[in-house]
């Protein structure tokens, strides 16, 4: 079973990833699981997320958990750190590629993160992904010691991260002097083929995000419900025609929390849970989660493709329960096949 399509364009930004389903690992308090046995467990859930079909294994890039109104996530609960579990899950998977949703431009050296993903990929057999963002998380910043500039400025940073680890990807030696970043023939080996690791960038913003989108990467992560998913769609396509960029290059990915039970009951019962936990942040919900039966399920799904889609990445609030990945990947398999 493939994970991606290749293709040669002339913009040379070499492979394609098709990302069809992927399984974010999120959390980390599994109950009854232990320090010394977290990492055990979040290898049995990659594991079966691979056998079951996903494609692709996502990790957050945060050191704090990240908050959601509602749901409880607090900062001190455990957390990986995401290139660290990432290497040593791809000693221990075989197909899926591996990634994050998405990495902080504002934590690493741009140059440093290139040559992490490299080595990652050269770790995984070419299963690799860059997946990277603006960043949001400011509380981390501030309790790590990161200044957290505002929204432009990290835009600006993430544009020239951007023009940094593409040619270093492709085996270049790249020479660039910018406002926030530079590097000086900057040596990335063992070379890793052509384009290297394909790029995701994460966020909707539609005047600068998406057009980085257009101008710089492989693929793309959206949030919102579908009316939203096809206006930001029809915005990347614009911002292709200005940047000469074949839209049918990019694989369109959207971020999905995935509440499925074999009792279309108990699945709505939980999803309306978690909205009243939510409060006023309880309209989110109905753009970011999926709840129902596996039919039900499938519908949902079908529907996100329908908008124009290429592919989603699911977060199950169950993760640690191995027959809920399990039944969502053979679901996923079921209705849609594997790539």
């Amino acid at each position: 079973m493939q994970t991606t399509e290749r293709t040669t364009d002339e913009s040379g930004t070499g492979r394609r990833p098709v990302l069809r389903f992927g399984l974010q690992i999120a959390r980390f308090d599994y109950p009854g699981v232990g320090p010394h046995q977290l990492f055990d467990r979040v290898t049995d859930i990659a594991r079966t997320a691979e056998e079951a079909g996903f494609d692709s294994i996502w990790a957050q890039d945060h050191f704090y958990q990240a908050p959601v109104p509602g749901i409880g996530w607090q900062a001190d609960e455990p957390v990986l750190e995401p290139y660290t579990m990432l290497a040593a899950l791809a000693a221990r998977t075989s197909r899926v590629r591996l990634g994050t949703t998405v990495t902080g431009v504002t934590y690493r050296n741009p140059a440093l993160l290139a040559k992490t993903v490299s080595t990652l990929d050269v770790i995984s057999g070419g299963r690799a992904v860059l997946g990277i963002g603006a960043a949001w998380h400011e509380e981390e910043h501030t309790g790590y010691g990161y200044e957290f500039p505002p929204d432009a400025e990290r835009l600006s940073r993430l544009e020239e991260a951007l023009q940094i680890c593409r040619p270093m990807f492709r085996d270049e030696r790249p020479v660039f002097e910018g406002e926030y970043y530079r590097v000086d023939g900057a040596v990335n080996s063992p070379p890793r083929g052509p384009g290297g690791p394909p790029i995701l960038v994460g966020g909707s913003g539609e005047k600068r995000t998406l057009r980085l989108v257009a101008r710089y990467a492989d693929a793309c992560n959206l949030f919102g419900d579908l009316d939203t998913v096809r206006h930001k769609l029809k915005v990347l396509d614009g911002h292709c025609e200005t940047e000469n960029r074949d839209p049918a290059e990019i694989t369109r990915t959207k971020m999905s929390c995935l509440l499925i039970n074999e009792s279309d009951a108990e699945a709505r019962r939980r999803y309306d849970e978690m909205g009243a936990a939510m409060g006023d942040w309880a309209p989110m919900l109905g753009g970011m989660a999926m709840a129902g039966s596996p039919d039900r399920i499938a519908e949902q799904v079908a529907e996100h493709f329908e908008a124009g889609l290429d592919g989603l990445v699911f977060y199950l609030p169950d993760t640690h329960d191995l027959d809920t990945v399990r039944m969502a990947g053979e679901t996923l398999v079921k209705h849609f096949g594997g790539l």
